[in-house]
This record gives C-alpha cells, sequence and structure tokens, in this order.
C-alpha cells in the first residue's frame, strides 16, 4: 500500500501487526486442523507424519507469538492493555474502505 494512504488510513503503524496478527490466526489454525487430523487418523504411520507437522505448527506459532511480544504488539499477561489494542485494531480494520 501507499505510505501515504497507509499514514491517512492509520496504518502506517499497524501493518507489521496486521500481518503478524493473520499469520498468527493462520498458524493457530494450522495447529488446531493438524490435532484434529491426528485424532481421526487411522493409519500409524501417517498419524505419526501428521503428529510431526503438528508439532512443527506449534514450533511456529510460538516463534510468532514470540516476534509479537517482542514487538508489543501482543500483550498475553497485560490484558487490559491486550483488550484496548484489540479495540483499536478492530476499529482502524473497520474504517478501511471497501
Amino acid at each position: 500500500m501507499n505510505p501515504i494512504i497507509e499514514r491517512i488510513m492509520g496504518l502506517d503503524k499497524l501493518t507489521d501487526e496486521m500481518v503478524a496478527m493473520d499469520f498468527l490466526i493462520s498458524a493457530k489454525t494450522g495447529v488446531r486442523n493438524y490435532a484434529m487430523a491426528v485424532t481421526e487418523c487411522a493409519s500409524p504411520e501417517i498419524k505419526s507424519i501428521l503428529i510431526q507437522q503438528l508439532e512443527e505448527a506449534v514450533d511456529t506459532h510460538e516463534k510468532i507469538i514470540g516476534y509479537m511480544m517482542e514487538r508489543g504488539f501482543y500483550k498475553p499477561y497485560e490484558m487490559n492493555e491486550q483488550i484496548e489494542r484489540d479495540l483499536t485494531n478492530i476499529q482502524t480494520a473497520l474504517n478501511i474502505p471497501s
């Protein structure tokens, strides 16, 4: 996106955070899907592969959380501050023209 438009829309500071949050949501979905696949799998060989992929997905999730916490994008131990940040992000997303 054009930096001028980002600044006008208030996205200049939130772009990295939005990308990281989208990646986090995708990683969580992957963890959930692999976990469900493991519990539904009948083949020991395929189950072993799925468990390995689940472990990798959990590791990826952990790395994303670490990245977000280091940059102040995610504050799981400061709930009031995180709620305020989430509300600000929601408002920003609602203000993006469709």
